[in-house]
């Protein structure tokens, strides 16, 4: 299905790092880059390896404010907190060369953004990328500047009418969100943990957008201990009709893999297989919503061994077009790796077991709770798009 796939990496990306017993831990993406190319996925014919350089101020400030920008530069410099921009906080603390290494990851995916509309990828993917809760003048969740928010208007900025963003990631993707809250042109669809059990604390069904953009702010509010079964039809009931309706220019998508199971800071009960079968759902909806125009990042994700590295191969292999078999087992030589950088021992295969599979959406049923913010989602939004509420699939 894929005639091509940029991979936007540069050694330097782990080089955004808090420090020392930070969840979001550089490993995480360096041991995704070993197990993608140990397994080959990186050497196939039509995959390219997108070169990175840093956002200029000029692409970071089509969402980010100058002020801004002066704070995080003067904050990586001195390492004096600057709390009003949320540098410095236990979330964000501060490090050398902050604003070089947040530029750089949305350098990253500005060039995966950049090779798609170019026509040189059909897909292209960052997983450094993801860092979607930062805000126009603030740093949070760690997040410094917000990369697909800025990809996103880059692209507007270069011609496209009109750009899907759906997030898939455990926590709300307010940051991007809040940039085109009144922006018709983006639809920006959220399935997340409640707000009500987790950080942000946003991202409730009745946050449709602005007075000029009403009903192209999307979220589904999932409860607290959701699985593949119930994840996987929230995604496919509201996302994946809303995005066909849109019929945007580009899809750009967040691939937070903190919804798994083991990840320690959030409470949704999601298998890498279903994460596997999300990724190969958005890879479809590409396909068949604008020409297989697709962005995708990497997000959150902090169990760093047993679930990152092979949730976002298999996304790497997902949008190369040859997916990898879940029964695969992971190479000898990266478990290796994973023992002498991490000190533990790492999955032995490319699976948890569970078959990515899921029960549809059925709005006549009273169904669970689940069912009840699927439901209330597409009450909201729905009819804006032209979509009937209890029949759209």
């Amino acid at each position: 299905m894929s005639r091509s796939v940029g991979v936007a990496w540069d050694e330097r990306l782990v080089g955004y790092d808090f420090g020392p017993g930070h969840p979001l831990a550089p490993i995480r993406v360096e041991l995704t880059i070993a197990l993608a190319r140990s397994l080959g996925v990186l050497d196939r014919e039509h995959v390219e390896m997108l070169p990175v350089t840093s956002a200029t101020d000029d692409e970071l400030t089509l969402v980010h404010t100058a002020a801004y920008l002066d704070a995080v530069r003067q904050a990586g410099s001195t390492l004096r907190p600057d709390i009003a921009h949320g540098l410095g906080t236990q979330d964000d603390p501060l490090f050398a060369g902050m604003h070089e290494a947040t530029a750089l990851v949305a350098g990253a995916t500005l060039a995966a953004a950049r090779a798609v509309h170019e026509g040189r990828c059909e897909h292209a993917v960052n997983v450094a990328g993801g860092l979607h809760h930062a805000m126009a003048s603030t740093a949070s969740g760690f997040c410094i500047y917000n990369d697909p928010a800025i990809a996103i208007a880059w692209l507007l900025e270069h011609g496209a009418q009109r750009v899907a963003y759906v997030d898939i990631d455990v926590h709300h993707g307010d940051g991007v969100q809040a940039a085109f809250w009144d922006d018709p042109r983006v639809l920006t669809i959220s399935v997340h943990e409640s707000g009500r059990t987790l950080f942000p604390g946003t991202g409730f069904p009745h946050e449709i957008g602005g007075d000029s953009a009403a009903g192209f702010s999307v979220n589904v509010a999932l409860p607290a201990g959701t699985g593949d079964d119930g994840w996987l039809r929230a995604l496919h009931a509201v996302a994946h009709p809303l995005v066909r309706a849109f019929s945007p220019d580009y899809l750009v998508s967040q691939h937070g893999c903190d919804t798994h199971a083991l990840d320690p800071l959030a409470n949704l009960l999601v298998s890498v297989d279903a994460q596997r079968a999300a990724h190969a759902s958005l890879h479809a909806l590409a396909h068949e919503a604008c020409a297989g125009r697709w962005i995708a990042t990497g997000g959150g994700g902090y169990e760093l061994v047993r679930v990152v590295p092979r949730t976002w191969t298999h996304l790497l292999a997902e949008a190369s077009g040859s997916p990898i078999a879940p029964d695969t087992d992971t190479p000898e030589d990266w478990r290796d790796l994973v023992l002498n950088r991490a000190g533990v021992h790492a999955p032995t295969r490319m699976t948890d077991g569970r078959t990515g599979s899921f029960t549809p959406y059925d709005a006549s049923a009273d169904g669970d709770a689940v069912d009840a913010a699927i439901r209330t989602t597409r009450q909201l939004v729905f009819p804006v798009h032209g979509l009937d509420a209890a029949t759209a699939a």
